[in-house]
């Protein structure tokens, strides 16, 4: 396993408390690398009046063991072979596990979700898809589950699939898919953002969701309810500025409600693969959509001036706004908005919401 030189101290961050994503990548930003902002966030702590509490170098390094043992390479951002497209979403998980064949993560890829509680039919045409795809050089992305996500793998074992975990890279969720997660690293890839060991949670799902978008070109649903996970993928995708695809069904079946409620608002129907290819603009494989999120943040300022804070703080309450609505409405330059909205958040008065959105806390 190839780990940059401070892969400790990167994983240090990452593990500390109160750094998510966001965080991570302006601290890094900010300070220069993951070693220097360690040496700094006491005195930030300190000036914030929060306790914080660094990750010890020993259980960084324990992680890392774990890792090694497991056959699991670690992909940080900002390193090149982070995957590419999810690099360039706002919350990128700063560190990813993967366990099998990362050459796959240079492939375009598409992503294909639905209900656990698939009907026959929906699981046949999810195969199909994911057959047909494959043939087309898109590799198969999903999350694990039952039902849709499991027949997509299935489907795309030979071809290249992606299954992205809710909770570490050795632990099989559910269960009864240990099996097919195990034929997954064998001959595709999985991916987790939880250390190993870390038993899925509820809140693991929506952030795992958040990864299967963040891979692919776009995402297709093949059966979901309104409220399902399924759709919380689909929304994200949306979000970022992919391409968000929908097989139609009955009205009077459940599991089809979701879906056609995405065509209703604007997603591609989605009749087989060449519905896929055609939504995705296809050039020689590879998928030529254009993405709406910023390859970067902007580098904080090294220090906040007292002016920018009192200009930002002015703007802010609890109700979530959009960050580029501060740096429009203070006239500042977004490195010092992004310089004072990092202070604010790690003394503890700022909450970060979906979507780029900052509020007092």
């Amino acid at each position: 396993m190839s780990l940059p030189a401070d892969a400790v101290a990167r994983l240090r961050l990452i593990r500390t408390d109160s750094i998510g994503p966001v965080t991570y990548r302006q601290l890094v930003a900010r300070f220069g690398s993951a070693e220097a902002a360690l040496h700094a966030l006491p005195d930030l702590a300190r000036r914030g009046n929060r306790p914080l509490h660094l990750c010890a170098s020993d259980v960084a390094e324990a992680e890392l063991a774990t890792a090694v043992r497991l056959g699991a390479t670690l992909l940080f951002i900002g390193t090149p072979d982070y995957p590419p497209l999810l690099a360039r979403t706002e919350t990128a998980p700063p560190v990813l596990f993967a366990h099998g064949d990362t050459a796959l993560l240079d492939r375009p890829a598409v992503a294909i979700v639905g209900a656990r509680n698939a009907s026959a039919a929906g699981s046949r045409f999810a195969r199909q898809l994911a057959i047909d795809l494959g043939e087309a050089d898109f590799v198969v992305v999903s999350g694990l589950a039952r039902g849709i996500d499991a027949a997509a793998h299935v489907a795309a074992l030979d071809r290249g699939t992606i299954a992205v975990v809710a909770g570490g890279i050795d632990v099989p969720y559910p269960p009864d898919h240990a099996d097919l997660m195990a034929k997954i690293a064998a001959t595709g890839l999985v991916v987790a953002e939880q250390a190993p060991g870390i038993e899925p949670q509820a809140r693991h799902f929506p952030r795992r969701n958040r990864i299967i978008a963040g891979l692919a070109a776009g995402t297709i649903v093949v059966e979901g309810a309104p409220k399902s996970g399924s759709l919380i993928t689909a929304r994200i995708a949306a979000e970022l500025g992919r391409e968000v695809m929908a097989v139609p069904g009955s009205p009077l079946d459940p599991r089809a409600q979701g879906c056609n409620l995405l065509i209703r608002e604007g997603a591609t129907l989605i009749q087989g693969a060449a519905d896929v290819l055609e939504a995705l603009h296809t050039l020689s494989g590879q998928p030529a959509l254009p993405l709406h999120v910023s390859e970067s943040m902007p580098a904080p300022a090294l220090v906040a001036e007292p002016d920018a804070r009192r200009a930002v703080i002015a703007l802010l309450s609890p109700t979530p706004v959009q960050v580029d609505e501060l740096v429009r409405q203070s006239g500042l330059p977004a490195a010092q908005v992004a310089t004072v909205l990092l202070d604010l958040e790690l003394e503890g008065a700022l909450a970060r919401h979906a979507g780029g959105r900052v509020a007092l806390s």
